[in-house]
């Protein structure tokens, strides 16, 4: 009798701890997937700022139309890799394409902003100097929405690759997630190289 009751104590505390694990898993895996929900928004802030921002340097830029249909593309490109990303929040194939998209369209609003520089009448607008402000308040809060994400990819990756949740993990379908990195390539994290000489 009272090896049936240690048995049934037994079982009810490993289910108790697995429910506990699992639950837990839940609650990281939701705090992720909120976080990613907070980047989305600002990403759509931004992009519907890129229309208002190429409509005002249009008149400006003439010469640089193509400069303007490469970064409306490159902005119809992350729009679409954010939407597969907020439907897969943590995927890594999902995320490394958003990554990449987000790094093409940056560099697209990156040439457009130097290239403003040697238009005096787009610099002076009003207009155009609103927009470069709420593009650059919209970056910032993109990195601190993608820093927090990251923050809870890795707050849920570690508890899930810890014991004892490694041990149900996988068979509860909680698989890694990826983080959102802000830079592509290698060679772009390299420092760059000034002479004086």
């Amino acid at each position: 009798m009272w090896v049936a009751i240690g048995v049934v104590a037994t079982l009810v505390i490993l289910a108790l701890f697995v429910m506990g694990t699992y639950n837990g898993l839940v609650g990281l895996r939701n705090r992720y997937k909120n976080a990613f929900a907070q980047i989305d928004v600002q990403l759509k802030r931004r992009y519907d700022l890129i229309p208002n921002l190429v409509e005002t340097v249009k008149g400006y830029m003439k010469h640089e139309a193509g400069t303007l249909e490469a970064v409306i593309k490159a902005r119809n490109a992350a729009y679409s890799a954010a939407e597969g990303a907020a439907k897969n929040p943590g995927d890594p194939d999902a995320m490394k394409t958003l990554a990449s998209a987000e790094g093409t369209l940056a560099a697209g609003l990156s040439k457009i902003m130097v290239l403003s520089e040697s238009y005096p009448d787009l610099k002076a607008s009003a207009n155009m100097h609103d927009l470069s402000e709420e593009l650059s308040s919209t970056e910032n809060k993109v990195a601190f929405a993608r820093q927090d994400y990251n923050d809870a990819v890795t707050g849920y990756n570690t508890s899930r690759q810890m014991f004892p949740a490694v041990m149900f993990a996988g068979m509860f379908g909680f698989s890694d997630a990826a983080l959102l990195e802000s830079i592509e390539h290698q060679e772009e994290r390299a420092a760059p190289k000034v002479s004086f000489s």
